[in-house]
């Protein structure tokens, strides 16, 4: 099955990672490219050789479009998602899906009555190196979890960006936040809640620009994240157990080629686990392909319905925590 795709949009991310990586991927093929300002997209033309579309409805009206990847700012996410579903199509969407709880149950209940697939491109997670934390997790490497520490920072972005302008979905929180977030449940499970949160906010608009959350499961295993607009560059987790430490460095946005690590602190010594470099945006580009190929009933594949919950969890928390932080 040959999956045809559109995007919405002409971001820098479609351009520098999604759509080289979708090139990889077989089963899926680059129909068209949408932008409101056609000259934006002329060189998507030249590089991946599809045509460009003037403006986003006109895309998703194309008859010779299956599906669509959505990297279009935050705050525009609810209404071209839900277009795009409407329409028939199925979604790829930048993280987040949506910039609240309540509009990502909207457009997860539209998928479902529309037998469409929607998911949403937080691409980290389909790096093999989380599943060998688990493992070595599950395994004692460092004896019992007794906490996580997971951050992601980058420096100040030029004025005009559109992660400074709330009515765009801007701010720390929904831009680098949701990967600690993601972490956390990654490593800690969904059975999560919020103990407390403070977002600092800046400029004329208000916009969060850093922010801090404290998670706990029912266990008392807690998670302190950190993330903002005004630091130097890192992102990375580490995991404290009875016996020992583990830490990932560029655990969320690691290149293709780089192979990395797991470091291992114990009493004895430091280890290192080497691991081969793996692409997390071809993984998740074929994740896309392969569950759409799956669908041959009537009825929505498992898969999806667990993709659907993991939206809905996912964006209940990153709620929680910005409650908890206007509390």
């Amino acid at each position: 099955m040959t999956v045809r795709i559109g995007v919405l949009g002409t971001a820098s991310i479609a351009w520098r990672r999604t759509l080289p990586a979708f090139a990889e991927v077989p089963g899926l093929e680059l129909t068209a490219v949408a932008s409101r300002n056609p000259a934006s997209a002329e060189r998507f033309t030249e590089r991946f050789g599809v045509p460009v579309v003037d403006g986003y409805q006109r895309l998703l009206d194309r008859p010779d479009v299956d599906a669509v990847y959505v990297p279009l700012p935050t705050g525009l996410h609810h209404e071209w998602v839900a277009r795009a579903l409407r329409a028939g199509k199925h979604v790829l969407a930048e993280k987040p899906l949506t910039g609240s709880a309540g509009h990502t149950r909207e457009l997860v209940a539209l998928a479902g009555e529309r037998g469409l697939l929607l998911r949403e491109n937080l691409m980290f997670t389909h790096h093999h190196r989380h599943d060998e934390v688990r493992r070595l997790l599950a395994d004692g490497a460092i004896g019992e979890l007794r906490s996580v520490t997971a951050v992601f920072g980058i420096p100040p972005l030029p004025a005009a960006d559109v992660r400074y302008r709330p009515e765009l979905g801007g701010g720390a929180l929904l831009d680098v936040g949701v990967y600690p977030v993601r972490a956390a449940r990654l490593l800690l499970g969904d059975d999560l809640r919020v103990v407390g949160a403070h977002l600092r906010t800046a400029g004329p608009d208000g916009v969060d620009v850093a922010g801090v959350a404290l998670l706990a499961n029912p266990d008392g295993v807690t998670a302190q994240l950190a993330f903002g607009f005004e630091h130097h560059y890192r992102n990375a987790y580490e995991v404290w157990g009875s016996t020992g430490r583990m830490v990932v460095d560029w655990a969320f946005t690691p290149p293709a080629d780089h192979e990395g690590g797991i470091r291992i602190e114990r009493p004895d010594g430091v280890e290192t686990v080497k691991l081969a470099a793996d692409h997390q945006f071809r993984n998740i580009a074929a994740a896309f392909a392969r569950d759409l190929a799956a669908a041959g009933g009537p009825e929505r594949p498992a898969t999806w319905a667990a993709s659907d919950q993991d939206l809905l969890r996912q964006a209940e928390l990153v709620d929680a925590v910005r409650a908890a932080a206007q509390a």
